[in-house]
C-alpha cells in the first residue's frame, strides 16, 4: 500500500504537529500571533475561492505590477510565513519553496519574462563552476567575458537598444521609430547580482555553489529581487543553509523596518509625488521659479523616500526569513561632499561600482589623473545604468567631475580620506552638498534635456518669490508632509536605533497593532492607483 511520506514533501511532521495539536498550557487565543498568522492565512485561502481573487492572483497585469505596498502582497506573504514555518527544518524543501515563490512574485512583476532570470541563473552557475576546474588564466578569463556577454547583452538588449538606434540612425538617414522592447523589472539588479558572483569566483575570492537550487535561491530571493540593494554573494551565499533562526529582535527590527518602508513610500513619496512633484515636473514652464524649486526639494525627498523606503521593507522581509541584508542607505543628505554621499546613497550599488567597475578601470593605481578620469567613467557609466538617456549620462558626468574635484581639492590640501568638517564649516558644507545633489536631480528627474534646461532658467529668471504665501496656503499638506519627511531623515541617529529598540521590545500584539494602523493611513492618504517604485525602471 502506498504510504505518504512526509520527509520526502519537505514538510515538519514535528513541526505540523505543534500547529495542530492543542497546548493546554497555551490555548489559542486572539491576541496571540499565531492566531493573527493563521486567521490571515484563512482570509487568503477564504479569497482565493473566490473566482476574481484568483484570476488576480493568477494573471500578471501590466497596469498593476505586484509591489512589497500592495495589499495582495500583504496577504499573500502572511499566508507565505504558515508554509515557511511549517518547512523551517527542512532546508532543500524550503528554499525549493522560496525560489518558487520568489519566481511568482517576478511573475506578477514582469510577467513572462521571468524566464530571463532562468537564463542568467543557469548560464552563470555553470560557467562558474567550470571556471573553478579551469587552470589556464586566459580559459578563466574568456568564461567570465562569457559571463559579461550573457548579462550585459540582455540589459543592453531590453535596456538600451533603442538609444543605440536613436544615436545611429542618422548614419544612414534613416527615420528613428523607436522598438516596441519591454523592460523587465529589476534586470538591471539582478545582472549586476550575478555578475559579482561570477568575477568573485574568477578574482577566486569566492568558491562555486555546486547546488543549482542554492545560486536560483540567491539569484531569485523576493525581498530584493526587482529593486535591489544588490546583495553580494560573499555576503549572502553563506546564510543560505544555516539552520534558520529569527531571533526576537530581528523580528522585532523586520517589523520596524517594515513600518519605517511603509511610512516612507506609501504616505511621504507617494502623496508629495502625485500632489505636487509630477505637477512641477511634467510643465515646468507653466510654474514660477519658486515653485520649480520646491519641486526640485520635493523630489529630492520624494525619491529617497522611495528607493529607501523599498530598501527597508526588503530589509526587513529578509530579517523576519532568518536572512540579513546590509543596509542600502544612511541618511544620505547628511553628507557633506559629494563623496560622503556616495557612500550614503544606494550604497550597495556604489560599492558595487567601486569594486567591479572603477578598480577594474585601473582605480588609483595607475597616476592622479588616471583616477580622475576612472572617476568620471565610473559615473558616466553609472547614470547610463540608470537609464537609456543622455539626461542620466548629464547626471553621472556631474557626480564624477564633482568627485574628481573633491579628491583633487581633499590631495591639495593634503587633507586624510577621513577629514570631516565641524561646526558652521559642516552646516555650510551639508547646505552646499544637498543643492547640488538637488540640481543634478533635475537631470536625472526630466525625461528631456530641453525640460531640464527650462526648469533652471525659470529658477533664475522667473522666480517670483511673492508667490510663496499663495503657495504655502495652496499646498500646505504637501509641505507639512514635507516637513515630516526631511526632519525625520535629519534627526539624530540616536532617535532611529531608540524607535527599533522601542518596537524589539514590543508585545507581538502590539507589533501587530502598529502594522495595522500604518495600513490603515496608507489607505486614507494613498491615491486611487499603486505608485510603482522609482526603481522599477532600473
Amino acid at each position: 500500500m502506498w504510504k505518504l511520506n512526509w520527509t520526502e514533501l519537505g514538510i515538519d511532521l514535528d513541526r505540523l504537529k505543534e500547529v495542530l495539536t492543542y497546548d493546554a498550557a497555551q490555548p489559542m487565543i486572539f491576541s496571540s500571533g499565531f492566531f493573527l498568522l493563521l486567521f490571515l492565512g484563512f482570509s487568503l485561502v477564504y479569497l482565493l475561492l473566490q473566482k476574481r481573487t484568483t484570476a488576480r492572483l493568477l494573471v500578471y497585469n501590466p497596469h498593476a505590477p505586484m509591489i512589497f505596498s500592495s495589499g495582495i502582497f500583504l496577504w499573500l506573504f502572511a499566508a507565505f510565513i504558515l508554509f515557511y514555518l511549517l518547512l523551517q527544518r527542512r532546508t532543500t524543501a524550503r528554499l525549493m519553496f522560496v525560489t518558487l515563490f520568489s519566481y511568482y512574485f517576478y511573475y506578477k512583476s514582469s510577467g513572462t519574462y521571468f524566464f530571463l532570470l532562468g537564463i542568467v541563473t543557469v548560464s552563470d552557475f555553470l560557467l562558474a563552476r567550470r571556471m573553478e576546474m579551469t587552470v589556464e588564466h586566459w580559459k578563466r578569463k574568456m568564461l567570465v567575458v562569457c559571463s559579461l556577454c550573457i548579462n550585459l547583452g540582455l540589459l543592453c538588449y531590453f535596456k538600451y537598444t533603442n538609444f543605440f538606434y536613436e544615436m545611429l540612425a542618422p548614419l544612414w538617414n534613416g527615420r528613428f521609430e523607436p522598438l516596441d522592447i519591454f523592460l523587465p523589472v529589476g534586470i538591471s539588479f539582478f545582472t549586476f547580482q550575478s555578475l559579482s558572483y561570477t568575477i568573485d569566483v574568477y578574482r577566486r575570492d569566492l568558491k562555486p555553489l555546486s547546488s543549482l537550487l542554492d545560486y536560483a535561491f540567491y539569484v531569485s530571493f523576493f525581498p530584493q529581487l526587482v529593486a535591489g540593494p544588490i546583495v553580494r554573494a560573499r555576503d549572502f551565499i553563506p546564510q543560505i543553509r544555516r539552520p534558520l533562526s529569527v531571533t526576537s529582535e530581528m523580528f522585532g527590527q523586520g517589523i520596524f523596518f517594515i513600518v519605517s518602508g511603509l511610512l516612507k513610500k506609501a504616505v511621504i513619496s507617494d502623496y508629495i509625488s502625485v500632489n505636487f512633484v509630477e505637477r512641477i515636473f511634467d510643465n515646468p514652464g507653466l510654474y514660477s521659479g519658486l515653485e520649480n524649486l520646491f519641486g526640485i526639494y520635493g523630489y529630492a525627498l520624494q525619491i529617497y523616500c522611495d528607493f529607501s523606503g523599498y530598501s527597508d521593507m526588503a530589509i526587513g522581509l529578509a530579517l523576519l526569513l532568518g536572512f540579513h541584508f546590509p543596509p542600502n542607505f544612511d541618511s544620505p543628505y547628511k553628507a557633506d561632499s559629494v563623496t560622503d554621499f556616495w557612500h550614503r546613497w544606494h550604497i550597495s550599488l556604489s560599492t558595487w561600482l567601486r569594486d567591479y567597475l572603477y578598480i577594474s578601470l585601473g582605480g588609483n593605481r595607475k597616476g592622479k589623473i588616471r583616477t580622475y578620469i576612472n572617476l568620471i567613467l565610473t559615473m558616466l557609466l553609472g547614470g547610463l545604468w540608470h537609464g537609456a538617456s543622455w539626461n542620466f549620462v548629464v547626471w553621472g558626468g556631474l557626480h564624477g567631475v564633482a568627485l574628481a574635484l573633491h579628491k583633487f581639492f581633499r590631495n591639495l590640501l593634503g587633507r586624510p580620506k577621513q577629514y570631516r568638517s565641524r561646526g558652521i564649516r559642516k552646516f555650510f558644507a551639508v547646505v552646499l552638498t544637498f543643492h547640488f545633489v538637488c540640481f543634478c536631480w533635475i537631470f536625472f528627474r526630466n525625461s528631456t534635456f530641453e525640460a531640464s534646461v527650462t526648469m533652471i532658467r525659470q529658477i533664475f529668471t522667473a522666480f517670483h518669490p511673492e508667490l510663496l504665501e499663495q503657495l504655502l496656503t495652496g499646498y500646505w499638506k504637501v509641505f507639512a508632509l514635507m516637513g515630516v519627511g526631511f526632519l525625520l531623515h535629519f534627526c539624530p541617529d540616536s532617535w532611529q536605533n531608540a524607535c527599533s529598540r522601542g518596537m524589539v521590545r514590543m508585545p507581538l500584539i502590539a507589533q501587530a497593532l502598529i502594522m495595522i494602523a500604518l495600513i490603515y493611513l496608507v489607505i486614507q492618504v494613498k491615491s486611487s492607483d499603486i505608485q510603482p517604485f522609482i526603481y522599477f525602471q532600473f
